[in-house]
């Protein structure tokens, strides 16, 4: 447990840093005690990754001051920070997945015998962290082997093969299943017993109940406040996170709904070809698919927008058959999908956010192979008005904005082509309870304009939330739906065990 009693191993006073057209950190100061997880959390933009990029020496500030173990310490490296043994996990792994779990926990650090790489030493070494992680497997084992969940513990190993005793973990869990969440937990509070100190940031407050030890609470780049142990609960995080009650936040009213605008019969997917899914989604209709990971959620939804070809069955529109050759073909029946993974496929990090809002209208919008820049501008006003983008403007690099951010960007790309049909899949993952109400308040709003809304989520507290109707899955089929009253987190998780 931690030594609340001792001088703090991490002291941080006072940090600041802009970037242009933002005060990313304003004066924000914390402390890490020894053998303790600190949860650090605030909505998308609050300023958590830069302050973790300034403890891990990926940035510099351009005020304040850091103090370990009573010293005043400067980081100005990845490698400064590693030597004084602080080592950040990225939510996006940073592994070579082409080389052994070995390779993978010495890269740059590489043992060596007559001038040649020692792996015999190197695999030697490493079993040990393993262990320390609860990794059964082979150091020869190659990384791209392993789940996600094992790459997960990969990192750790690696972090502490240099001997991390602040280990920074961000957004550890967001792709990780539950026995892999579950696992996770474990090595967290194993580490904290070997006298590990961690700073934990999540969006799942859940997580932050189980493992936090004391929570720092980051708004608009200020230090909000702080919980101890005792005063930890969804509440309390809440309201200092967004500034209000939890009363405040998103309640979904019920409306009349219209004819079905999307249904599947009898679709069978390629990740999933023995069985037979057939569903339907009304106009004003929000329907969720529920389940665990692996379930073929996202196989649904790719062969829905033709992504996949389907290997049989029929996807009908408006009560008319469609042929989906690809994508082309779902949106020209009116059809949008919003991916999981914003960054690799549905956004363009490197340009800004006048072309990202604007790609998926731009064959409708040009002529003669040129852009209608006036149609563009017209496009990006309105979107960033209406979706409440928060950007310091148009030519903004989206790589720069928070994940709430990015994530309306794609809503709002697709928005521009005016769908009948939205699918999402996760499409809250990775970003903070404020920008959630904002989503979940625009879902509404479109379901209230007759748009029918079928999307994935990993969060049993959004699909309850949420959906009009659950439609759960297990290993590829469909196990059962579930309107709005009998919707619990006990219903959900029996269908997607396959526990009928």
């Amino acid at each position: 447990m931690p030594s609340f009693g001792d001088a703090p191993l991490l002291e941080v006073h006072g940090l600041s840093k802009r970037f242009p057209g933002v005060a990313a950190l304003r004066n924000v100061s914390l402390t890490l005690q020894r053998s303790e997880v600190l949860a650090v959390i605030g909505e998308n933009g609050a300023g958590k990754s830069t302050l973790m990029k300034i403890l891990a020496g990926v940035q510099t500030p351009d005020a304040g001051e850091i103090r370990l173990n009573g010293q005043t310490v400067r980081i100005d490296s990845v490698h400064t920070a590693e030597k004084l043994g602080i080592a950040l996990i990225h939510q996006e792994l940073n592994l070579a997945d082409n080389l052994t779990v070995a390779a993978n926990v010495f890269l740059g650090r590489e043992p060596l015998r007559f001038g040649l790489i020692d792996t015999k030493r190197m695999e030697r070494e490493t079993l040990p962290l393993l262990a320390q992680v609860g990794l059964d497997c082979s150091p020869a084992t190659l990384v791209q082997d392993l789940s996600l969940g094992c790459q997960q513990m990969v990192e750790i190993a690696k972090a502490l093969s240099v001997g991390a005793r602040v280990l920074i973990m961000d957004e550890p869990t967001s792709s990780l299943s539950q026995h892999e969440t579950d696992q996770l937990y474990a090595v967290v509070k194993d580490l904290r017993q070997r006298g590990v100190s961690i700073v934990y940031i999540s969006h799942r407050l859940g997580e932050v109940t189980e493992l936090a030890d004391r929570v720092v609470v980051l708004r608009d780049g200020q230090n909000a406040g702080e919980l101890s142990r005792v005063e930890i609960t969804h509440e309390a995080m809440i309201r200092l996170m967004v500034g209000r009650d939890l009363s405040q936040l998103y309640q979904r009213p019920s409306h009349t709904l219209g004819e079905p605008l999307l249904e599947a019969y009898k679709l069978r997917t390629q990740a999933n070809p023995r069985h037979a899914l057939s569903l339907a989604v009304r106009a004003g209709e929000i329907v969720g698919i529920a389940g665990l990971v692996g379930a073929g959620r996202t196989d649904l939804l790719r062969a829905l927008f033709g992504i996949d070809r389907a290997l049989g069955g029929t996807i009908r529109v408006e009560g008319k058959k469609v042929e989906l050759s690809g994508p082309h073909d779902a949106i020209e029946a009116g059809m949008a999908l919003v991916p999981e993974d914003r960054k690799q496929q549905g956004l363009v990090l490197g340009m800004t956010v006048r072309p990202n809002l604007s790609l998926a209208s731009l064959l409708r919008d040009s002529s003669r192979g040129l852009l209608n820049h006036a149609v563009e501008n017209e496009i990006t006003a309105t979107m960033i008005r209406d979706l409440n983008i928060r950007t310091p403007g148009p030519e903004q690099t989206a790589q720069f904005l928070s994940g709430g951010n990015q994530q309306k960007i794609v809503l709002g790309k697709w928005l521009a082509m005016k769908p009948r049909i939205l699918l999402l899949d996760e499409p809250t993952r990775g970003i903070d309870v404020g920008a959630k109400q904002e989503i979940y308040r625009l879902l509404d709003n479109l379901a209230a304009q007759g748009v029918a809304i079928l999307f994935v989520s990993s969060e049993m507290e959004e699909i309850i939330r949420l959906a009009d109707r659950a439609i759960v899955m297990h290993e590829g089929r469909i196990t059962g739906e579930l309107d709005r009253a009998a919707c619990s987190e006990e219903a959900i998780m029996r269908l997607a065990t396959g526990n009928l």
